[in-house]
């Protein structure tokens, strides 16, 4: 399924040929670095579109700022390499959602060329592209009070099984079910809109199979999880 997975520094990418069908290409960023993909992270907004500027411009913390900036110019890199275009060329369009048919479901490049996702959690940030639907999501370990807020909202088996764990292992274990069901969800355009019950994806060390998906966990730093969910 994942055709490579590569990490983006401050150089300019050689992602090759856009993925194809449901071979996924996955790539990492440290969004503290002050160049991403060969351009300087402070003049990333001039490389952005008016909402995404309108977007940044609204985060109060210098991290949380850097952390967009970062991760947004990455994946307007990435998409422009992969699509033979400028990165401030590239258009982001929303798709209907799912859920009531509005426009603000599924970010997508307009024409369809590549399905992507983006994730970032902490300073981590994970971009997917495939040629069918997709989604990818990071999470950083959560804290105690985290997993006391989470834990009621999932699906039934998944509470069970958390629960019977000690509480060291309950945390990294949450990490694992939080990414599996959000790169679900983030494929499907649902976002949180319907819960977090559903679908089941389970904690042990492989996720459980989703019907219509393929769900697979991906490498990361120590204290964070991540998945990648590709439409079978």
């Amino acid at each position: 399924m994942i055709e490579y997975m590569n990490q983006l520094g401050g150089d300019a990418p050689r992602t090759g040929t856009a993925p194809e069908g449901a071979a996924v290409a996955v790539w990492s960023l440290d969004t503290s670095l002050e160049s991403v993909g060969g351009h300087p992270v402070a003049e990333a907004a001039a490389l952005l579109d008016a909402g995404e500027q309108e977007r940044a411009g609204r985060l109060l913390r210098a991290a949380d700022r850097q952390r967009y900036l970062a991760s947004h110019l990455a994946l307007r890199v990435l998409l422009g390499s992969y699509l033979g275009q400028a990165p401030e060329q590239v258009k982001l369009v929303r798709e209907e959602c799912p859920c009531c048919g509005g426009p603000h479901g599924r970010p997508a490049v307009a024409g369809g060329a590549v399905q992507f996702s983006l994730s970032h959690s902490g300073d981590v940030a994970y971009l997917a592209f495939a040629g069918v639907t997709v989604g990818v999501d990071v999470e950083e370990t959560p804290g105690p009070d985290a997993v006391a807020d989470v834990l009621p909202l999932l699906h039934p088996a998944e509470v069970a099984e958390l629960t019977a764990l000690p509480e060291p292992a309950r945390r990294p274990a949450l990490a694992r079910v939080w990414s599996r069901k959000e790169a679900c969800l983030k494929a499907e355009g649902t976002g949180l809109a319907r819960g977090l019950t559903e679908p089941y994806v389970g904690s042990a060390a492989a996720p459980a199979s989703v019907p219509g998906w393929t769900l697979r966990d991906l490498p990361t730093p120590a204290g964070y999880a991540a998945a990648v969910a590709v439409r079978a």
